[in-house]
């Protein structure tokens, strides 16, 4: 029996130090993580390998349920094959936990995981008429939506490979030039 942990973030610039320190501490045997990967896929590459990998007995631990999935029937539907494959589940942040081969996640469980699947998906549909409504709006008054590009050229790309020839970290890159240090990681990888 295996403790099998899921970790997932949308964007690839994204990290999932978080997740993995929580699952760790959970006593997962095995960590699978997608990066850059949407929750509304339902094919995603590494939860496919822990599904394959599943057997009567194991346990699925995600650090929150939005993680393994932003579309309400695929998490129940995975939360079913889950229960009729004799596979305990358990969400860290939601409390969440089902034993198939116990009265662990009855009916309660059930019906939490359906509200909480719920509004996940109603967040990731409200952020995409947003963006939609914002890319619409920015069409309709002549602008170009969405980031702004950013080359080798500009002032903060060319300021973060100073700090770097002086020996900077990119997180002390980051504070100073007011950037995440995954955006500094890009900016050190343009050319200078």
């Amino acid at each position: 029996m295996a403790r099998l942990g899921y970790a997932r973030v949308s964007l690839a610039d994204q990290n999932t130090d978080l997740q993995r320190r929580e699952l760790d501490a959970a006593g997962c045997d095995r960590i699978y993580t997608d990066h850059g990967v949407s929750g509304t896929r339902i094919n995603r590459p590494e939860l496919d390998r822990l599904l394959d990998r599943l057997g009567r007995g194991d346990e699925v631990v995600v650090w929150k349920l939005d993680r393994l999935g932003r579309n309400t029937r695929h998490v129940l539907e995975l939360l079913d094959d889950f229960k009729s494959r004799g596979i305990k589940f358990r969400s860290l942040r939601d409390g969440i936990a089902t034993d198939p081969d116990s009265e662990v996640g009855g009916a309660i469980a059930q019906a939490m995981v359906t509200i909480i699947s719920a509004f996940a998906q109603l967040e990731r549909d409200q952020l995409s008429e947003r963006t939609t409504a914002g890319m619409a709006a920015a069409a309709a008054a002549g602008r170009k939506a969405g980031r702004r590009e950013v080359t080798a050229d500009h002032e903060n790309v060319q300021r973060a490979h100073e700090l770097k020839a002086r020996g900077l970290k990119p997180a002390d890159i980051g504070k100073i030039i007011g950037a995440s240090r995954a955006t500094v990681y890009r900016y050190l990888s343009m050319g200078s």
